[in-house]
């Protein structure tokens, strides 16, 4: 998410013969964020954001317009791995199936791929179904994980009656939250490595699981602080962590 003496280097000043503009008006005081519609702003803004002369707030403006302007894109491969791996991805394919036994049913019909303006990679409603953030899931393995944790979700929902809505008890959240962290896969050893660049060998899947879970019920608008996430993670961790349902074990 850009003033008149001359110590200041917005100053306009003007004269009977020449009119100087200032460096904000052409948008040049590196923090504001230019409209894209030409060509040459949207190579100004790449500049300023390459070279660290945006402002924060620029540069989320800068990032949401690049998403917005890629969403057909994006989307779209977003669509043809979903639609893949709903065929193909064993893990895909058995919690599927288990969340069929249960009544329920996801598939290309509710679960979206979607733009979306928070950082997010995906969330799950139990009216709307499965929403993926094509413009942070930029692989078929990526969008897997997401699948997997989301399904999690519905799979919980359905045979456990946990209520994940905005105002639900915390420690439904933080026991959802673990299992769909322990049993997606997203916490295996290769991907904390890759992205995190965690190199420890022993307990760094229940760090990892620990990690997503306080920092999800922390993004509840209920949960006042991460002290209050950590508790309630705290208090659910033994219980939760050891529920693989409906796996025997923990998958990947």
């Amino acid at each position: 998410m850009a003033e008149a003496n001359s110590s200041n280097p917005n100053t306009s000043t003007s004269t009977s013969s020449d009119t100087t503009t200032t460096p904000a008006q052409h948008g040049w005081n590196g923090s504001a964020f230019l409209p894209s519609d030409s060509w040459l702003n949207r190579t100004k803004n790449f500049y300023r954001m390459a070279t660290s002369q945006m402002s924060a707030a620029g540069a989320e403006q800068y990032w949401w317009d690049s998403d917005q302007r890629t969403s057909g894109f994006d989307c779209a491969r977003c669509e043809k791995n979903r639609d893949e791996l709903l065929k193909t991805s064993p893990i895909i394919v058995y919690m599927r199936h288990n969340i069929a036994q249960l009544g329920g049913n996801l598939g290309a019909h509710n679960i979206r791929c979607r733009t979306c303006p928070e950082k997010a990679e995906g969330g799950f409603d139990h009216e709307y179904g499965i929403r993926i953030c094509a413009n942070y899931v930029g692989t078929k393995k990526k969008l897997e994980d997401v699948m997997a944790h989301e399904m999690v979700h519905a799979y919980d929902h359905l045979r456990f009656k946990t209520n994940l809505d905005r105002d639900s008890d915390l420690r439904h959240s933080a026991c959802s939250e673990i299992r769909a962290s322990n049993l997606s896969g997203e916490c295996r050893w290769a991907n904390e490595f890759f992205k995190n660049g965690f190199m420890k060998l022993t307990n760094h899947h229940q760090e990892c699981v620990r990690r997503r879970a306080v920092l999800s019920v922390m993004a509840r608008p209920n949960c006042k602080d991460d002290v209050e996430a950590v508790k309630v993670v705290n208090e659910v961790w033994d219980s939760c962590f050891t529920d693989t349902r409906p796996f025997d074990e923990i998958y990947r």
